[in-house]
């Protein structure tokens, strides 16, 4: 964070300062701003964040223990620290993320890119960080910091020197974006796709797509809107973009994009593609697997393409890239038996997209494993989205099902249904004992891939075979 003093910082949150022993008013912060004690480290400050499990008041001690000099609570802790009483603790880091923000906005040449969609908002930020890394000092979430509070605490580690700002948003409910967006009015809003992911929340996907919006809405008036066109309710943002003023930047695969994906092909050593733009073709090798990961990758070439970095420059950064994230299509285990680990996150989409790249880059010799867990957040839809992948699991001639959990029972009927029985398809109650299930199951040629919604937590047990098959 940029240096403030306590008095600032106050003012900045409106709440009430006690200060602690000997310390002033005007002893100046600059250290990390984080919710976790864990984390801190000296010179930083503690947000005493109340939570659904546990609260942070009871953790301001090993802050301080661990170097904070200051803690924003909401109520008074007997603690060793000069402490900022104010009424909602969360209300606080916003207001002070947006005003750091806009200090550095104003005293340098910081830009901003918002990026959201139903699936990508991560792998696409960490493209872009990389390709913007090389220009500039450049600040993005740690992991999926995408929500109220993730977002701030992105946001404020940005310094005076700081030269990109990439901020990923999600929506918990309909207004979160527009919150979050505004704390900072991105220069570029980039909206990736509309899906399934979180419809039951939002009542509908189109209800998601209203919610998606929201950041084109938030952006700059005088900044750019980068926009899937495959995607019909993306596509029409446009007009939403065009009423504000904003510049328009369309990607994909259909001939009207303006950085356009062509002959995509999968394989082992990733996804290959040609990218046509300004005139040129030029070839992409990612080491990140997936065709579903092209668009991720067009997304972040064309809004580094308006940040002023050539799109050929783009692409050979990209092609560094080993993984887009932990758990998110993650190569493990060894030559004899090789695991994806893709269990981070699911929706339709993406649990479609990793079966249909299981299918892809394995050979005719190799066997493919799927071990699926549940779609959460799915509301009336999620009995007949479990089925859809359910059947196509099966149509896509994956060799063995393994279903976990009560939740995702629907995906093993379907497959079952489908054609899918003698052991191609099992049902297993837990994660052990799939673990128990696959270490005697597997074998040398199998490709594995782990899938799930993360609070089925089936990431975990894609670690526990990747070391297992290490």
């Amino acid at each position: 964070m940029i240096a403030l003093s306590l008095a600032e910082i106050a003012a900045i949150t409106g709440g009430d300062l006690r200060i602690d022993g000997t310390d002033t008013a005007q002893t100046v912060v600059d250290g990390v701003v984080d919710t976790d004690s864990r984390k801190m480290v000296p010179g930083g400050v503690f947000v005493a964040k109340p939570g659904a499990d546990t609260d942070g008041h009871r953790f301001v001690d090993a802050a301080v223990a661990a170097g904070a000099v200051l803690a924003l609570v909401e109520r008074p802790v007997d603690a060793p620290v000069s402490q900022i009483v104010v009424p909602d603790a969360v209300t606080a880091l916003a207001d002070l993320a947006r005003a750091v923000v806009a200090r550095v906005r104003d005293q340098g040449d910081l830009r901003i890119v918002g990026i959201t969609g139903s699936n990508g908002k991560t792998t696409t930020k960490n493209m872009l960080a990389r390709i913007l890394s090389d220009e500039g000092e450049t600040v993005s979430p740690i992991a999926s910091y995408n929500n109220e509070v993730g977002a701030p605490l992105t946001m404020l580690r940005v310094t005076p020197t700081t030269k990109f700002l990439v901020s990923e948003f999600g929506a918990a409910e309909p207004g979160s974006i527009a919150h979050l967006a505004g704390l900072v009015e991105p220069d570029i809003a980039v909206v990736l796709m509309v899906g399934m992911a979180h419809a039951g929340g939002f009542g509908g996907i189109e209800a998601t797509a209203k919610a998606k919006s929201e950041l084109v809405t938030a952006a700059r008036s005088t900044g750019t809107a980068v926009l899937n066109i495959d995607d019909p309710r993306v596509a029409a943002m446009r007009e939403i973009a065009a009423a504000r003023g904003m510049s328009v930047v369309g990607f994909g695969q259909g001939a009207t994009a303006d950085l356009r994906a062509e002959e995509i092909s999968v394989a082992a050593d990733g996804t290959r593609t040609a990218i046509v733009v300004d005139g040129e073709t030029l070839p992409l090798h990612l080491q990140v697997l997936g065709a579903h990961h092209v668009n991720n990758a067009l997304a972040a070439i064309a809004a580094a393409r308006v940040l002023g970095v050539a799109p050929a420059v783009a692409a050979a950064r990209l092609e560094t890239l080993e993984i887009a994230e932990r758990w998110r299509m993650q190569p493990l285990g060894n030559d004899r038996v090789r695991i994806i680990n893709d269990a981070y996150n699911a929706s339709p989409d993406s649990m479609a997209a990793a079966l249909r790249t299981l299918a892809q880059i394995s050979g005719a010799e190799e066997r493919t494993v799927a071990v699926l867990g549940a779609m959460s957040e799915l509301g009336e839809d999620a009995g007949e989205e479990h089925d859809r992948i359910g059947l196509l699991a099966v149509r896509l001639n994956i060799r063995r099902i393994v279903i976990v959990g009560p939740e995702a029972r629907r995906l093993y009927l379907a497959a079952v249904g489908e054609g899918s029985w003698d052991s191609e398809a099992v049902h297993l109650p837990d994660q052990d004992s799939a673990f128990d299930y696959l270490r005697t199951e597997l074998r040398d040629g199998d490709r594995v891939l782990v899938k799930s919604s993360n609070s089925v937590g089936l990431r975990h047990l894609g670690d526990r075979l990747g070391e297992l098959f290490s």
